[in-house]
């Protein structure tokens, strides 16, 4: 494909979206499908790019990243054309004689653009969704992860043409050159920080947008929880991916009679899960190491510790005494470091979360399922797991995102569907009759009529 710049890559598309070629729900398909193939074709330069770029092997990044993004393209193409047929409404009796419906519309051209942690799921999903509502698509990988980038590049070149899908890579500039321009739709995942920017470059040309954001995910752990099983699925939701993962639980909150021995079950899980480090994946730069040790000196280590800045791998640390405003609690810690903080009483919870950002996620594990559900009724957070951590987002059937500060709009299955889509409000009046009671002159004989009707 020819190198274009971004400003004659969106125009292209933007042809190609008016001239209804995208409309079509076979057209659509056509594209999901080649999507899915490629996808197939490429999984060991995904795998490839993926251990290059952050060390993860190979069960991991299939588990994580190139199986979901076949899951979910398979579940969008065997329901994309229910999705997208227009659905019919009751009409009110005062707009006799007419029919109503609902038409789902794809917005035109749309921006997406992608984090470094997931490079591929996070990338393909939401391109996924987009092309099954219709869209045109521009993506923007992380330059933190360039051979994911490029694989992603050469995989979308070889399966779709530009002016449906197209890969632009590079960095701030390429970023700011793109949001200078007017998409129909924004779909962005990363940091808060970046979402702001975002945010006002959209606010410009009142572009629509969803965020998929982060935050302090919080882990409660009741006093009648399943401390063996509590600690095994807590590490490896906040470890995997080297907890480089937005819904990986950033802390964990306890009540202080179990404090002891959840902390002996978690040890015990990191010796289990990750006695054996060979695939054990790195942070993805220096930058990121050096933030991430320098928050050893907020707490004390518990267990883990060991950090190598040549290989930019920190080993699963837990750490215990930190105070709830170091920077250890005040800011999403996205990588291996586990604070664990107790609670006197489960009504500190709420009150002390309803303080603070709201979070894209929330674990309770406890063997009480009305206290459970209790906490999360009660808390304001995207999504999460009762006595599970992170498999929320890993199904097609439930929408995924966060609310506040950890995001706006969702997506996976249905949802992103939605979020590509606008929905348009039809009634289609009939000309055989002509209900009289809306013209002037207004009559006392109308107005009992209007009132029979409208009550």
């Amino acid at each position: 494909m020819p190198a274009y710049r971004p400003a004659e890559l969106l125009e292209r598309q933007r042809e190609h979206f008016i001239s209804g070629a995208t409309l079509p729900v076979q057209a659509r398909l056509d594209a999901l499908n080649a999507l899915r193939d490629a996808v197939r074709e490429s999984e060991e330069e995904l795998c490839a790019a993926l251990c290059a770029d952050l060390g993860k092997g190979r069960f991991e990044s299939y588990m994580c990243e190139v199986g979901l993004v076949l899951e979910e393209l398979s579940y969008v193409i065997k329901h994309v054309r229910r999705w997208a047929k227009p659905r019919r409404v009751p009409t009110p009796l005062a707009q006799f004689a007419a029919s109503s419906a609902v038409w789902p519309s794809p917005y035109g051209s749309a921006l997406i653009m992608s984090p470094w942690n997931y490079p591929i799921l996070l990338t393909l999903g939401p391109l996924a969704d987009a092309l099954a509502a219709g869209n045109t698509a521009i993506v923007k990988p992380s330059a933190y992860s360039p051979r994911c980038s490029e694989a992603l590049a050469e995989l979308i070149e070889r399966c779709l043409p530009a002016e449906l899908a197209a890969v632009v890579t590079g960095g701030r500039e390429e970023n700011r050159e793109l949001l200078s321009l007017k998409f129909d739709y924004i779909f962005f995942t990363g940091s808060t920080n970046v979402a702001r920017e975002v945010m006002r470059a959209a606010a410009e040309h009142i572009t629509p947008m969803s965020l998929e954001l982060g935050g302090k995910s919080p882990c409660i752990v009741t006093k009648n929880a399943k401390l063996p099983l509590a600690a095994r699925r807590i590490v490896f939701g906040k470890f995997l991916n080297c907890g480089q993962t937005c819904v990986a639980p950033d802390f964990v909150w306890c009540d202080e009679s179990v404090r002891d021995g959840l902390l002996g079950c978690i040890k015990d899980e990191i010796a289990r899960q990750y006695g054996d480090m060979t695939d054990y994946g790195r942070i993805v730069n220096r930058k990121h190491f050096d933030r991430l040790t320098a928050l050893f000196g907020d707490g004390e280590i518990y267990c883990g510790g060991a950090a190598d800045p040549e290989t930019l791998r920190i080993e699963p640390t837990v750490m215990t005494g930190a105070s709830w405003d170091s920077t250890l609690m005040t800011d999403e810690i996205f990588g291996p470091i586990l604070p664990v903080m107790t609670y006197r009483d489960i009504s500190e919870v709420r009150a002390r979360l309803e303080t603070r950002p709201k979070p894209l996620a929330m674990y309770v594990f406890s063997e009480d399922g009305a206290e459970a559900r209790k906490l999360m009724r009660e808390c304001r957070f995207g999504g999460g797991c009762i006595n599970d951590t992170i498999i929320h987002l890993a199904t097609s059937e439930m929408g995924f995102g966060g609310v506040g500060e950890s995001g706006m709009g969702s997506y996976h299955g249905k949802a992103g569907f939605d979020a590509f889509t606008h929905y348009k409000s039809i009634v289609d009046k009939k000309t055989w009759f002509d209900l009289p009671v809306r013209y002037r002159p207004y009559t006392s004989g109308a107005e009992k009529l209007l009132r029979f009707f409208l009550k």
